[in-house]
């Protein structure tokens, strides 16, 4: 894996990390208070879906 990616994969874990500690989990995870983190969730998630189709889309492009 490159370098490039997994800078980003790092940052995207420490994104997700993060917005998991901010959840305040006595209102509950559906709570209109945790809207905000659970869609920072997701975006980090969908955010390390696509760095590893980029880096297999550049492995593909190496073999060729």
């Amino acid at each position: 894996m490159k370098t490039f990616y997994k800078v980003f994969l790092v940052l995207f874990i420490i994104f997700i990390a993060i917005n998991f500690y901010a959840i305040n989990w006595y209102v509950g995870f559906l709570n209109d208070e945790n809207t905000q983190h659970i869609f920072s969730i997701s975006a980090g998630i969908l955010g390390i879906i696509v760095v590893y189709i980029l880096h297999s889309w550049s492995k593909l492009a190496e073999k060729k």
